[in-house]
């Protein structure tokens, strides 16, 4: 995590000091979540503070930012209603799909609360927080049109910041699979 780190500062991101462990429990708890371990990890190590990324430390005690984080956090579910609404999106394992926007609403929100929560990043890039392990692939988040970023978070800074990782750094080929997120990408449900 430490070459990650100074790869990133030579692309020109800013860092702030790492969370702390007692920031790292307040905001999961403030938000409802829990970070992956190399999320977490690499927060601790240094939080990113460059546009599009989280400050997770300001939205602690800043009220524009805690909306902001919000905002990213639903991000997600606001794009499948979106598409729900304005593009005849559905998913089969829903059941049938009810005439109104507000029915179809309805269930999506009641299912979304069942799939695993993801995490913003950077931008619409954001990872799973199932499993709590780390490993997870980025995926990257617009609407319904969702593909993966990263196979990990290494891999996923590499093509977002066009990163050549050093030597050492193991590659992983194939992302783990996420409930409800890898079968939607690989399989459209």
């Amino acid at each position: 995590m430490d070459r990650l780190l100074r790869l990133l500062k030579d692309k020109g991101i800013q860092f702030d000091s790492g969370l702390t462990d007692s920031e790292v429990i307040q905001i999961e708890t403030k938000f409802s979540l829990k970070f992956p371990a190399d999320l977490k990890q690499f927060l601790q190590l240094g939080l990113p503070i460059s546009k599009s990324f989280i400050n997770w430390r300001q939205g602690l005690n800043l009220n524009e930012t805690e909306n902001e984080i919000i905002s990213r956090l639903d991000w997600p579910l606001e794009g499948m209603l979106f598409d729900l609404q304005r593009n005849d999106f559905w998913i089969n394992s829903w059941g049938d799909k009810p005439n109104t926007f507000e029915e179809k609403a309805t269930i999506a929100r009641q299912k979304y609360l069942t799939i695993p929560k993801l995490i913003p990043i950077y931008s619409h890039r954001y990872i799973p927080m199932e499993p709590l392990d780390a490993g997870n692939p980025v995926f990257s988040v617009y609407q319904m049109d969702i593909v993966y970023y990263g196979n990990d978070i290494a891999t996923y800074f590499s093509n977002e910041f066009h990163l050549k990782l050093p030597i050492g750094f193991e590659k992983v080929e194939k992302p783990k699979i996420i409930r409800f997120w890898s079968n939607w990408i690989d399989n459209q449900e």
